[in-house]
């Protein structure tokens, strides 16, 4: 027996899955300006970086993180916008 086994090579095709890093950073930042946009100043800016972040990530695949972040911050400004006017409704009539 001299060891020669008839071995043939064996090919693994790995399919590597692509990622939107600008979608997922907009996606969780977007999360946390929602979460956090009570605090001034950092929820704001939370906010702003995540629907950046989020609109830039719209123009690379696979967008389903992006459009789920610029879902949350729109959402979240028309919450703001009527907030605001809640509060200045309450406001003109003291």
């Amino acid at each position: 027996m001299s060891g020669n086994f008839n071995q043939q090579p064996i090919i693994v095709k790995v399919h590597d899955k692509k990622q939107n890093g600008l979608a997922i950073a907009g996606f969780v930042l977007a999360l946390l300006g929602l979460l956090l946009g009570w605090i001034p100043v950092f929820g704001w800016i939370l906010w702003g970086l995540g629907f950046l972040f989020s609109l830039i990530g719209i123009f690379f695949s696979p967008r389903g993180l992006a459009v789920a972040g610029l879902v949350i911050t729109i959402v979240s400004l028309i919450f703001l916008i009527f907030l605001v006017g809640v509060i200045g409704a309450l406001f003109a009539f003291l």
